[in-house]
């Protein structure tokens, strides 16, 4: 049992010229070009849908895989390189690693898997945006039986679930006065109700940071022009299982009432958390072990397009994928392509496998 893969120079091409190509939420169609491109040269079939995924499929057997990845970016320039085995760029981690990743296990499965299993890759796009317009679409496209999202979970991490998020815009708007006066400012009602705010998320203990509601301002604003105050804030919520966003809602306007504040609401997920075993996770913990690593479970506090196809997909699903979730959206954002390689083998044995195939 080997634990280092002998690299594959079409897989580890594939993913820097992905990475190459820029492809910020909105502005993902060169690259999806490309993707679908290099899918069809390979016996994919293969297609750029209304939504600008880069969709591509192969096998036509009874069961039916959705590798759902995203192929967006946030913004940001980091000059794109190979440097002591490590790949350089934005999107490299989050998620182009991960999608490629998925591919290239798709384009290297035998004949026997495809005998047993349709295996749909999806690129999805405007997943770095509140849109995540890409898995929208594709959740009332396909109907899986299993599915994989492209995320950083590290070759030997296997993500179950993903917090629930809720955006709080508040805004106060007044007459202006005299500092010496009587009363308050809006910059002292917004900050009145970020105090509750953050007062009721430390209530909300559970098991550990995955398991409480995390609050922070995402923005302040404060100005006059001599007639009226105006301040403005938004406070990012992210939410544990047992939460729903329309819940937390309900909760802060009664927590904020009386204060002379407007809410707007936004970002509305729902956690998620999947369970620990079934035919996905134990196929891909046994193609860990394989490649001689050892198989950890993780949550996540952030969100993903897990949360977006949750509800609509209720069948067993995890997020895999190369690297490490610390560097995305950083400037030092890298994918280490040894960890890459290992991600490909884990998931084309565990895929074979899925299909009732023998891996090689």
């Amino acid at each position: 049992m080997s634990a280092a893969p002998e690299p594959d120079g079409e897989a580890r091409e594939l993913v820097c010229q992905a990475v190459a190509l820029p492809s910020v939420s909105g502005e993902e169609g060169p690259l999806a070009r490309f993707l679908v491109e290099w899918m069809a040269a390979r016996g994919f079939r293969a297609h750029v849908d209304e939504a600008g995924n880069a969709v591509g499929e192969r096998g036509h057997g009874p069961l039916t895989v959705v590798l759902l990845g995203h192929i967006d970016t946030v913004p940001g320039d980091i000059p794109v390189r190979v440097e002591d085995g490590l790949l350089y760029g934005r999107g490299s981690v989050d998620a182009k690693g991960s999608f490629c990743a998925f591919v290239a296990a798709v384009a290297a499965l035998p004949e026997t898997a495809l005998a047993g299993a349709r295996f749909i890759c999806v690129g999805a796009t405007e997943e770095e945006a509140p849109s995540s317009r890409g898995a929208r679409h594709a959740l009332r496209v396909y109907t899986p039986d299993l599915v994989l999202i492209g995320e950083p979970s590290g070759w030997e991490g296997l993500t179950l679930g993903y917090k629930g998020r809720l955006a709080l815009r508040v805004r106060v708007a007044k007459d202006n006065f005299h500092t010496a006066g009587e009363g308050t400012s809006a910059a002292d009602d917004l900050a009145e109700a970020w105090f509750r705010v953050r007062e009721w998320a430390a209530g909300t203990a559970g098991e550990g940071v995955f398991g409480a509601v995390q609050a922070t301002i995402q923005h302040l604003s404060s100005s006059a022009d001599g007639l009226m105050q105006v301040a403005e804030g938004t406070f990012g919520l992210r939410l544990p299982p047992g939460l729903t966003p329309a819940g937390v809602e309900e909760t802060l306007r009664d927590l904020l009432a009386g204060l002379p504040v407007t809410l707007t609401f936004g970002g509305h997920e729902t956690a998620v958390r999947h369970p620990r075993d079934n035919a996905l996770t134990r196929a891909l913990r046994v193609a860990i072990r394989e490649r001689g690593g050892r198989p950890v479970f993780k949550v996540k506090t952030g969100t993903s397009d897990m949360n977006v196809v949750a509800e609509h997909w209720p069948v067993p699903t995890v997020a895999y994928g190369p690297g490490d979730s610390a560097l995305d959206h950083t400037p030092n954002e890298h994918l280490d392509l040894a960890e890459y390689d290992q991600a490909v083998a884990v998931l084309t044995s565990a895929l074979t496998r899925l299909a009732g195939a023998r891996p090689a």
